[in-house]
């Protein structure tokens, strides 16, 4: 049986360029229109009428995740039982991930940015701490190297960088192997993208097997990446409740984690950077188009609180009420 294709024809790349042409513009436009006191669902219609109207992209590729505050903690939130309907507050972090499609083709992008437009102390560390892993796994990415080698560089630039910051105490190559890395970003690095958003072919019979460890185990596939894959780029620390917990009780875990100092970060929710790019000959070519470092968000921020945007404010429905 010839193996399941996953490069991506010319053809499909340009489509899926256009996507991510589209929903990087959706995103800036939500950056710029963001204001508390706004509710998720709000900013949610934000992106969908720009995709639709700007881009004449009908559908999105996934469910819209618009979590602010504690909410970006929950990897999946914005479905049904779960609506994007948090009123945004001042001092949020927001991650917004969502893509539109185009053509049955994918996009599928991430953005996480404070609602007031300035990061705090705070919200600054973690986020270029996610943005480090992010470009480091840009920068190494090319036909060849191992996917699951790539998870693992991002597990391990996050841990240094918490190190540094105070978070985590003792010996990097001993929390690597006791999976601390997990804890803080409970999903794979990234996934294909195509026609699905999470697109077919992660694991066959021809390819690495899905590892039992945590963190590895939850990757999409374990390939070695090819020339025309297109992939993405999404790690990400989160703070979740149950998993730090787990960590507590956990004494193989707990003696890496000062304590204090994660317990300011209880309520933070979370923050992920997402970024589909196509591997080239030597490399990547990024496809998302919007702001990524601290200074570039909040410019972009700064200059949308320029504008004066009015939403009437909507009382929602209350057990059917």
């Amino acid at each position: 049986m010839a193996e399941l294709r996953v490069f991506k024809t010319p053809q499909e790349l340009d489509v899926i360029r256009y996507a991510n042409k589209i929903s990087s513009e959706a995103h800036v436009k939500v950056m710029k229109s963001i204001r508390p006191g706004m509710t998720e669902y709000q900013l949610e219609s934000i992106f969908l009428h720009y995709c639709y109207f700007n881009g004449g992209a009908r559908h999105v590729s996934y469910t819209c995740i618009c979590a602010s505050g504690p909410n970006g903690g929950i990897l999946h939130y914005g479905h049904a039982a779960a609506p994007n309907n948090k009123t945004v507050h001042d001092g949020d972090m927001c991650t917004f991930d969502m893509g539109c499609e185009y053509y049955r083709y994918s996009s599928d992008i991430t953005c996480s940015f404070p609602a007031n437009g300035i990061f705090t102390p705070d919200q600054r560390i973690i986020y270029e701490t996610v943005l480090k892993a992010n470009r480091t796994v840009m920068t190494a990415v090319k036909p060849g190297v191992s996917w699951r080698d790539m998870h693992l560089l991002a597990e391990k630039t996050q841990l240094e960088q918490m190190l540094k910051h105070g978070l985590l105490q003792g010996d990097i190559d001993e929390m690597m192997k006791a999976r601390l890395g997990y804890i803080f970003m409970p999903h794979g690095l990234g996934h294909l993208l195509g026609i699905d958003v999470h697109d077919v072919g992660g694991y066959l019979d021809t390819c690495p097997p899905r590892s039992t460890e945590p963190g590895l185990r939850q990757l999409r596939t374990a390939r070695i990446l090819e020339k025309d894959m297109v992939l993405t780029i999404e790690p990400g620390i989160y703070f979740v409740d149950a998993l730090l917990e787990q960590a507590k009780n956990d004494p193989k875990l707990s003696k890496f984690i000062v304590w204090p100092v994660i317990d300011r970060f209880r309520s933070f929710g979370g923050i992920r950077i997402e970024d589909d790019v196509v591997i080239t000959d030597d490399g990547c070519e990024l496809l998302t188009k919007v702001p990524r470092t601290v200074d570039e968000i909040e410019a972009l921020m700064a200059e949308g609180r320029k504008q004066e945007i009015t939403f009437p404010q909507q009382t929602l429905l209350k057990n059917g009420k």
